[in-house]
């Protein structure tokens, strides 16, 4: 009796790991298959996300179509795609080329979409450019009524322009997701707090200082390319309206500001000001 009330708790431990590695192994599987066949977009394959998530849709089996502003970039993303997967059951992805900042070609490459299979099941809308001009730019990210695309702006702009773009794209495709529900099109945001790609791995000679410290604070809070293509596998599977990727400090100021709007607010301001002093004194 005395081994079995010593054993109980890691055997308890052990069994619901295994049941929540098998629930994750099968919900995984049946999210893979979940795309198979199905027709998928990726307005942007040559971003760190854009990549992760044309492997783990050509890897369920869906007939990729990836856009990018340099073909030749694309085919080595393609061709590393087919040499890593099995031939019978998946499809070779289609290639086009596609530059935001330039929206006269929109319409052409919107029809080219579409003359591949002749439909798109999933849009992956990850595609940004870097605007020059007005604040009004950020709004200017509507391509099409079923093509649109979320304008990043220069890192010298204001961080209230900056924040008011994403806004402004949250707040277009929950307008969207109200117009197209009678149609049965399931619009979802996906929105990563900080995305920790390969081009901010830099490692500065200078670790002490003010500014990197902050960097390396997002860093460690950030999330993997790969973990948000695998959450944007799962939301589309599970048809999600709305995800928010970050740790637990952050989803907790979501419902701060719901809640406790003045004390939110507050905090954002002495935030706000601690990064102005840290610019003055660098």
């Amino acid at each position: 009796m005395g081994i079995w009330a010593i054993l109980f708790l890691p055997l308890l431990v052990v069994g619901i790991s295994g049941i929540i590695y098998i629930y994750r192994k099968v919900t995984q599987l049946m999210t893979k298959s979940a795309v198979r066949s199905k027709v998928v977009v990726i307005t942007d394959g040559l971003s760190g996300v854009g990549k992760e998530c044309a492997q783990v849709f050509h890897a369920g089996g869906a007939r990729l179509i990836l856009c990018g502003k340099h073909l030749d970039k694309l085919e080595a993303l393609c061709d590393a795609l087919n040499s890593a997967a099995d031939p019978t059951t998946t499809f070779t992805p289609k290639l086009i080329l596609l530059d935001l900042s330039d929206v006269r070609c929109i319409q052409d490459v919107a029809k080219e979409i579409l003359d591949c299979y002749g439909c798109v099941d999933i849009l992956i809308n990850n595609a940004s450019i870097k605007a020059k001009g007005t604040v009004q730019n950020i709004f200017s990210h509507i391509l099409l009524s079923s093509f649109s695309s979320q304008h990043d702006l220069q890192e010298n702009w204001s961080n209230c322009a900056d924040s008011a773009s994403k806004h402004a794209a949250l707040g277009f495709f929950d307008c969207l997701r109200a117009e197209l529900q009678e149609f049965g099109v399931c619009v979802s945001t996906v929105s990563p707090s900080f995305i920790c790609s390969d081009h901010n791995q830099l490692q500065p000679k200078n670790c002490e200082g003010a500014s990197w410290k902050n960097f390396f604070r997002k860093l460690a809070h950030g999330v993997r390319p790969t973990e948000v293509a695998e959450e944007i596998l799962r939301t589309v599977n599970r048809k999600k309206q709305e995800v928010f990727m970050a740790n637990p400090i952050a989803k907790a100021a979501v419902y701060i500001r719901t809640f406790l709007p003045e004390i939110f607010f507050a905090v954002v301001a002495a935030g706000v000001k601690e990064k102005q002093k840290i610019e003055v004194e660098n």
